[in-house]
């Protein structure tokens, strides 16, 4: 199973369209948050399940703030993270994930790429593909590949 997963795409579309063909088939993409209108412009490209969440700048949207779900055998928490002072430190929403049971916790709002695999947890933020703010400015996403015996592969791409 392939999953594309982004976030901060401000409701500018040509590097999520790019993303989209570069990652070729998935079977699943999650959008972190600050889609800022784009959620129907996304809901009429991607044909496969979707999980997309509110941010910050997602005023008066009607998506959830938080989600959690399965890939497989493992427990998925996202959220935006705003609301666990995420731009500080990691720490919080981990302690969230955790408390939730989660495997996977997953984060947006940095514009910054994060991916961290500890023994119980794996936390990761994709960055953003509109206005990143990491070393280079490079839009980023990342890959999430599940393997039938339940192996995860993580793989960061950046836009050039």
């Amino acid at each position: 199973m392939r999953v594309l997963i982004v976030s901060d795409t401000h409701g500018a579309h040509r590097n999520l369209n790019r993303a989209l063909k570069e990652a070729g088939a998935i079977d699943m993409f999650i959008h972190l948050g600050d889609v800022e209108g784009g959620e129907d412009y996304i809901n009429g490209l991607v044909a496969c399940e979707k999980h997309i969440v509110r941010g910050n700048n997602d005023f008066f949207s009607g998506l959830p703030k938080e989600e959690e779900f399965c890939i497989g055998p493992k427990k998925v928490f996202i959220t935006h993270g705003h609301n666990y002072y995420v731009s500080l430190d990691p720490q919080q929403v981990k302690d969230e994930g955790r408390a939730r049971n989660a495997d996977i916790v997953m984060f947006g709002h940095t514009h910054r790429p994060y991916l961290e695999r500890g023994r119980d947890i794996t936390v990761l933020n994709p960055g953003s593909l509109s206005f990143p703010r990491q070393e280079g400015r490079k839009g980023s996403y990342m890959i999430m590949e599940l393997q039938e015996d339940g192996q995860l592969d993580y793989f960061e791409h950046y836009l050039n």
